[in-house]
């Protein structure tokens, strides 16, 4: 276990690397873990952009999973979006947990930071956060083949099916936002905001860094079901929706998002 100035010193060195921290809760720990600016994928990004790097997030969330002392996960989203392939990952994961998530859309959850948001057990968003839906996009050399499109459809429909199957929005209303046109300057898509995303079935509540942590508290002890989100509202159909969600910019070999 080490000296209590070597634990302190470990949690101080996870703030300052990696930006998380563990919450004392009873005999177990909640652990925050921020998803923030850019999600790096297979290319490095310019050292002057905020990132979150996918080799980093993905072994945290193994640790945790393993950590008979993590009660749950918290995670904090304020992200443009980023690497399509490195944000499903990430997503993959924190679905597939076995304990308690949480999701909280701080600012905003855009392009690939969608299905991250959804990944959750409970998502939430606050009154004044964002989420933008938009296509897929590409970026870097692009071939004019149909072998390209194709393999852009392909990777567009893996997005849609998790945001559908981890969510309460219809396939059918979730792509009517995805490219619904005159929302977007120079693109197609739509921009949720706060509760908006409730409405339309995305995202199961609104609310701030409470309710989140209480949600989460809620399900570590047994009182709220850890299998099903909690969203009280029905996804309206799609003639009622004036907003949207978003997706991600992807070069065919390394899907990057060009916001």
């Amino acid at each position: 276990m080490g000296t209590p100035e070597q634990l302190e010193a470990g949690k101080a060195g996870a703030v300052k690397e990696f930006g998380t921290v563990s919450l004392s809760y009873g005999h177990s720990e909640i652990l925050c873990l921020p998803i923030i600016g850019q999600i790096e994928g297979h290319i490095v990004l310019p050292s002057q952009n905020k990132t979150t790097k996918y080799e980093h997030v993905l072994p945290q969330l193994v640790a945790i999973e393993e950590n008979p002392d993590t009660a749950g996960l918290l995670v904090l989203l304020n992200t443009v979006g980023g690497d399509v392939e490195a944000g499903l990952a990430i997503a993959e994961l924190i679905r597939s947990m076995s304990k308690p998530t949480v999701s909280l859309v701080l600012g905003g959850g855009h392009s690939i930071g969608v299905p991250i948001a959804v990944a959750a057990k409970y998502s939430l968003i606050t009154d004044t956060a964002t989420m933008t839906v938009h296509p897929i996009r590409l970026a870097g050399t692009v071939l004019g083949v149909p072998q390209t499109y194709e393999y852009l459809e392909k990777m567009q429909d893996r997005v849609i099916r998790f945001v559908v199957n981890n969510s309460k929005i219809s396939e059918e209303v979730f792509r009517e936002i995805m490219f619904r046109t005159g929302e977007l300057a120079r693109d197609i898509g739509t921009i949720l905001v706060g509760k908006e995303a409730v409405e339309l079935g995305l995202i199961d509540g609104v609310g701030g860094l409470q309710e989140a942590v209480e949600k989460l508290k809620q399900m570590t002890d047994g009182t709220q079901d850890n299998e099903t989100c909690g969203n009280a509202q029905p996804a309206p159909s799609a003639a009622n929706h004036n907003d949207g969600q978003t997706h991600e910019p992807t070069p065919p070999d390394a899907p990057q998002e060009t916001r």
